[in-house]
């Protein structure tokens, strides 16, 4: 197969860019073509990774990867955005691109062409060009799975509860699980929201709003991504505008699908695209790697004695180096911020939960009730168990 008029035929039929490497050198680019600039040298291509798979230059720039078996040829597809382009996207694409600057004005009028793209989408690209090209079929959850991270466990079967208890009519309240899963949307930490669906059973109430399964699979689906949207990712911090793109890509996604599995995929990587999205906007823009990893260790670990020594072997890092960085990146000392994710999962356990103020000292491993209890009046200007009622009576 000529892999060169391969690459430039898909892309005259879906304007997704393409790049062809062979090994690590680019021998073709939509871009290279388009523009007659120079290769680029750092793809995101990992070695030995899974075939094929979805990678990231940042959270809102994406590329797809795929192998071609037997040769040293690797195919790029993107950049790929889910929501329409930014002006700080195209400067983060220009400077990762190293496109020359006068070159910005084609590249800006190039990027708006791209079409938007979800990662379902994307996948489904991949899961193509790896029949074609590659003669094997790709599991489309598997490539979601791993573009989303091996950090958190996210098993499809608990969406998959998630619906069928959606449609279950059993007559008891299930108010505060719909809040607390909102809550971990707007909290944005995939983990606990992995933890939360994996463990609860969620029966979110629903009255029958069609007669056909599928019909009725989609009319849960789009009420469930309107509220994961308003109640959930808005107030956590995601930007209106991009809150309302997505809700609305996933329901046009939603109601081409044509199978109750398809539906099911759709609703377990919304839920954590949503999450995702609603954490990353807790981060001060400029942080780096290592402090972004030393804040989600933390975040996943409010339940453990954690001191600063355990933070810094997460990451292999000096305690010094650690309380250094903390500082200049983010104001506030890595204790702090120990504290402030304890007393937010403080916050989770009063509201959605029966356990005593004991038990939720103990779990969250204070020293004791005491200390527990002022450190929370300190925080947030009431008692636990003030706010505790006051949270009840909403």
């Amino acid at each position: 197969m000529d892999y060169i008029d391969f690459c430039k035929k898909y892309y005259a039929t879906t304007k997704i860019p393409i790049s062809l490497l062979l090994g690590t050198a680019e021998k073709y680019s939509t871009i290279g073509e388009l523009f007659s600039v120079e290769p680029l040298t750092d793809y995101p291509v990992l070695a030995g990774g899974p075939n094929p798979s979805i990678h990231f230059y940042s959270s809102e720039i994406i590329y797809g990867c795929i192998c071609i078996e037997e040769t040293d040829y690797v195919i790029i597809l993107g950049p790929i955005f889910e929501c329409p382009v930014t002006p700080s996207q195209i400067n983060l694409f220009m400077q990762e691109s190293a496109v020359p600057a006068a070159y910005r004005e084609q590249i800006v009028e190039f990027l708006y062409t791209i079409p938007t793209t979800s990662r379902l989408h994307l996948a489904r690209h991949l899961s193509l060009l790896h029949l074609i090209l590659n003669r094997k079929n790709a599991d489309i959850p598997e490539i979601l799975e791993i573009s989303f991270g091996n950090t958190v466990n996210r098993n499809s079967h608990n969406v998959k509860q998630f619906i069928e208890n959606k449609e279950n009519e059993e007559l008891h309240s299930t108010h505060y699980m719909e809040l607390e899963l909102y809550e971990h949307i707007r909290n944005g930490n995939p983990k606990k929201l992995a933890d939360f669906l994996k463990s609860t059973p969620l029966n979110l109430n629903e009255k029958k709003l069609a007669k056909s399964p599928l019909r009725q699979a989609k009319n849960i689906f789009i009420s469930t991504v309107t509220n994961v949207g308003m109640i959930g990712a808005i107030p956590g911090g995601v930007d209106v505008e991009r809150a309302y793109h997505l809700m609305d890509m996933y329901i046009q996604e939603c109601e081409q699908l044509q199978t109750l599995k398809e539906i099911n995929d759709l609703q377990y990587q919304m839920l954590f695209d949503f999450c995702e999205k609603a954490g990353e906007t807790h981060l001060p823009s400029g942080i780096s790697a290592d402090i972004y990893d030393c804040m989600n260790y933390i975040r996943s670990h409010t339940n453990e004695a954690i001191r600063l020594e355990d933070v810094a072997a997460h990451i292999d890092r000096s305690t010094s180096f650690i309380a250094k960085k903390f500082k200049s990146e983010l104001g506030f000392n890595p204790g702090a911020y120990i504290s402030r994710c304890k007393l937010e999962e403080a916050k989770s356990l009063l509201t959605f939960t029966e356990k005593s103020l004991t038990e939720i000292s103990n779990y969250l491993c204070y020293s004791s009730q005491a200390h527990f209890q002022t450190a929370f009046k300190k925080k947030y200007g009431m008692t636990p168990r003030q706010y505790r009622n006051k949270t009840q009576q909403i």
